[in-house]
């Protein structure tokens, strides 16, 4: 099975060549744009009927300078892989996720003895409960890059289970974007493309809760079938050898002996952080969290480190490694509340792992040389998934420098002209779908399209809507399948998958969830739903 697989980066290369190939067939053109504000923001959309053709340019040595131009536009979420798994390697030589893991695996043993816990599996209790809350996030505040920060922590974690890394990446990456496909509250898909067709934002809230139940549903009960399988005969996983690395990092640390200490440097740590948060606490005592329309002032900077100046010092009396863990899950946290309070983005949350990963090596009293050599060798390791991005990334400079991808878009939307009202929105979908395998941007795409299907839309007699919903499920599910997603190159690096075999392995079930996103759009167009 896993013979003659190409290597991640002889495919992206390959695509870069063929988009080069399509830039001399297709002929060029492209839309006229303007700025307009958007739910308080300037974006900068299409202007409707502006389609006009302009001079050809066949893209040649350009697909060297793609990669640059890749690797520039790209550079945030490069060096946010970089700066996380650095600052991951830090938190691996303190041994505290290996502690971690293996106390919550003796949690679960003495669960399972409980008739309760016994009929259902336990097991199966705790990865669905990941799976929602991964899942929630996505929905609500569109994680999409964030995920790359958790396969670190699930794949090791899936394997100690007795599975392997295919569901440990479920758990957290599958989860995440099938909620962004839900979409409840997304404001990067929802909220940018409800305010370029002119509807009330955030509105039909009602059935897009629905949808999310209904994919996210499907998607636990696909993975918990999975895992059962791998569980029974681990040997049947795609990548059962593959994930020889992570049974040997899990067999070399249990054959560490772990001495359970607290350091004076870690009781240090915990003072300072503790004035840290203090602080924090009097410059952002109220935080207004945005859901929609809705919004929530809450106190949880205090709150938060109250409850990490009260769980540091129980987790101290225990060991340090405690202490680490205790960090890791008050940095998750405030991560959290930084994405739905303050807009964080990949520079906040690479800085706060990155603070995450010093504070514990030196709680964990590593000196400094060592803890910048961890990071670098963090850094090192994980330099695949970091170039991959880049790489990707420049498919879609030569397509849009070549003058290709209005084409293409124009083409598309065309063909939707003259057709039933069922077959227009199922083509406009298939469009949404098809458009996202060369631009996952769901942002982008948005600017990109709305202006003309939600005038489209108008035309045909079908409510924005449904427009806007079809874009939402064309944008969502095939981000989990795209080359071009420097997201998933990501996730996939860090996890150690070839993308072949995650193609291999997923494409059924992204087939099966494209399906079902349009059957659930379907009732848009013959009951009144409230917001369509």
């Amino acid at each position: 099975m896993l013979k003659k697989i190409p290597h991640t980066f002889t495919i992206v290369f390959f695509l870069v060549l063929f988009a080069a190939v399509l830039t001399w067939i297709i002929p060029s053109g492209e839309y006229s744009r303007e700025q307009k504000e958007i739910n308080g923001s300037v974006k900068t959309i299409v202007v409707n009927n502006s389609y006009h053709k302009v001079e050809k340019q066949p893209q040649t040595w350009q697909i060297f300078s793609a990669f640059f131009k890749g690797f520039v536009d790209k550079a945030n979420i490069i060096v946010f892989i970089l700066m996380v798994g650095g600052a991951f390697w830090i938190l691996n030589g303190t041994k505290a996720i290996d502690v971690g893991i293996m106390a919550f695996l003796r949690k679960i043993q003495k669960l399972q003895h409980k008739r309760f816990f016994k009929h259902l599996g336990v097991n199966n209790i705790i990865m669905t409960l990941i799976m929602i809350i991964f899942s929630l996030f996505g929905a609500i505040f569109g994680m999409s890059e964030e995920t790359i920060a958790f396969v670190i922590i699930f794949v090791p974690l899936a394997i100690s289970m007795g599975y392997d890394s295919i569901t440990g990446l479920c758990l957290c990456y599958v989860a995440a974007h099938v909620g962004f496909a839900g979409a409840i509250l997304n404001p990067f898909t929802i909220g940018i493309a409800q305010g370029i067709a002119d509807l009330p934002l955030f509105s039909g809230l009602g059935y897009r809760v629905f949808c999310w139940i209904v994919l996210t549903t499907i998607t636990i009960t696909f993975v918990l079938l999975y895992a059962a399988r791998i569980k029974k005969n681990p040997q049947k996983s795609w990548v059962y050898a593959l994930d020889n690395y992570w049974r040997n990092r899990a067999q070399a640390s249990e054959q560490e002996t772990v001495a359970y200490h607290t350091p004076l440097a870690a009781w240090i740590i915990w003072i300072l952080l503790s004035g840290i948060m203090l602080a924090c606490s009097f410059m952002y005592p109220c935080t207004a969290i945005e859901l929609g329309e809705s919004k929530y002032a809450i106190y949880a900077v205090p709150v938060l480190s109250a409850l990490f100046l009260i769980s540091g010092f129980f987790a101290l009396r225990k060991s340090v490694h405690f202490f680490i863990l205790d960090i890791l899950i008050f940095t998750i946290l405030f991560l959290i509340i930084g994405v739905l309070g303050y807009q964080w983005y990949v520079e906040e949350i690479a800085s706060l792992f990155f603070a995450m990963g010093i504070f514990s090596g030196l709680a964990y009293q590593t000196h400094f040389d060592k803890l910048m050599k961890q990071f670098l060798e963090g850094a090192k390791d994980i330099m695949n998934a970091a170039l991959v991005v880049g790489l990707a990334s420049g498919i879609i400079f030569i397509l849009q420098d070549g003058k290709v991808l209005d084409t293409i878009l124009y083409g598309l939307s065309k063909s939707l002209a003259n057709l039933g009202e069922v077959a227009s929105t199922g083509v406009m979908y298939v469009f949404q779908t098809g458009l996202n395998l060369i631009m996952p941007s769901g942002s982008a795409k948005a600017a990109l399209t709305m202006p003309l299907m939600s005038q489209f839309s108008d035309l045909i007699d079908v409510s924005r809507q449904t427009t806007v919903l079809a874009f939402q499920f064309g944008d969502g599910f095939t981000n989990m399948i795209t080359p071009t997603s420097g997201v998933l190159l990501g996730c996939l690096g860090v996890a150690r998958i070839p993308y072949t075999i995650w193609f291999r392995w997923i494409y059924k079930s992204i087939l099966i969830l494209i399906l079902i996103g349009f059957l659930l759009i379907l009732p848009t167009l013959y009951l009144h739903l409230t917001g369509f």
